[in-house]
Parts: C-alpha cells; structure tokens; sequence
C-alpha cells in the first residue's frame, strides 16, 4: 500500500550560455579537439560521481540541491555565464509503502536493499524515498499471486496456454527482460489489481 500527498518540490535546471572567449576560438578542429582531450581527467569526473551519488538526490532533496550548486560552481569556475533556474512541480512523494504476505504465515516484505560492503554511501538511506514507481495509483490491494516470470507479452502467453489467468491477481515478475516501466502496464492491460518486481542476484539480465 502506498499513501502519498501530491506536493510541489523544486526541481533545479541549469541555462548555459557560452563564454565570448570560448565562442571566439578558432583554428582546425582537431587542434580544437586535442586541446579538449587533454582537459579531460577522469579522476576528476570520479570524484564529482561520487559527490553526487554520496547521499539521496531525488527532486527537491537537499543533495540535490546540493549537486546543482556544485556543478553550477563548476561551470563558473569554467568560464560559463551559468545559473540555476528554479522550476515548481507537482511530484509524488510515499508517506508510506507496505507489502506483506499475509498467509500460510504473515509477513512483512519490501523495503530498503540491504547495504553493499563496498559502497559505504549505500547505507545513507535515512534521506531516501520508500521504493515506489513514480505517477503509480494509490491503493490497498490483497489478492492471490501469480509469477508471470519477466512480465513480458510471450511470459503472458506462455500462462494462457497453461490456463493462468491474472485477472484480479497481484503479478510478481522479476526485473529484466524488458522496460520495466512496460511490465505494470501488461500487468493491467491482462486484468492484474497490482504489479510488483523484484530482482534476482542470479539473473544477469
């Protein structure tokens, strides 16, 4: 189940204008290039990857506000006539998200991955947003399941020919395969109330 206010959030954009200097350059192209190359560094563009993904950045989060005002310090310091324009938006937020298995035996499922021992920030979820599927219905929903393998048209075919129907079932299809923003919509397009996903350590799709 999933509860969740529609709520107006900031959303950041930059508008870039170039520099005369830079706009002003001349010369043949692959002086040009090379020039551009050699101001390349990856060390740099590691550092700045693991700042922005250190901490929780969805809209209107703090270190996402934080990321723009780095990289807008970046671009300044660049040269660019750089600024951040502020946009409101309605964006959905989960108050709460609950799934459980409710017999033979009761039991409370979902939630936050576990963290990963080589990446310290994956457990910085205090910030985070439930799992959710942005612009997806409210509800509470029970209802007996049925795997529907990757929740693919063929996945669908292959319950028909079995005889397996998901009409007013909650489909369980694991991730990959196909877009997952597809797999709810078969799911409803089949008559399914509701779609969950998972992923399979072992599946390297």
């Amino acid at each position: 189940m999933i509860k969740r206010p529609a709520v107006s959030l900031v959303a950041l954009a930059f508008t870039l204008v170039a520099a005369p200097a830079a706009a002003q350059q001349g010369g043949p192209s692959q002086a040009l290039e090379k020039n551009f190359d050699a101001m390349i560094n990856s060390a740099e563009q590691m550092s700045w990857l693991e700042q922005m993904s250190s901490a929780p950045n969805h809209v209107g989060s703090p270190h996402d506000k934080a990321n723009a005002d780095m990289q807008l310090a970046l671009f300044k310091q660049w040269g660019w006539d750089a600024h951040i324009e502020r946009f409101d938006v309605l964006y959905p937020t989960p108050i709460s998200t609950t799934l459980e298995l409710v017999t033979p035996e009761r039991v409370k499922l979902g939630g936050q991955e576990p963290a990963v021992a080589e990446d310290p920030t994956s457990s910085r979820t205090a910030d985070a947003l439930p799992p959710y599927v942005a612009y997806q219905g409210d509800g509470d929903v029970t209802a007996p399941v049925v795997y529907a393998n990757y929740g693919m048209p063929d996945d669908y075919d292959a319950l028909e020919q079995r005889g397996i129907s998901v009409k007013g079932k909650i489909v369980l299809a694991r991730y990959g395969g196909g877009w997952r923003g597809l797999k709810p919509k078969l799911a409803q397009e089949h008559g399914a109330i509701c779609s969950l996903m998972y992923s399979d350590p072992a599946d390297d799709s």
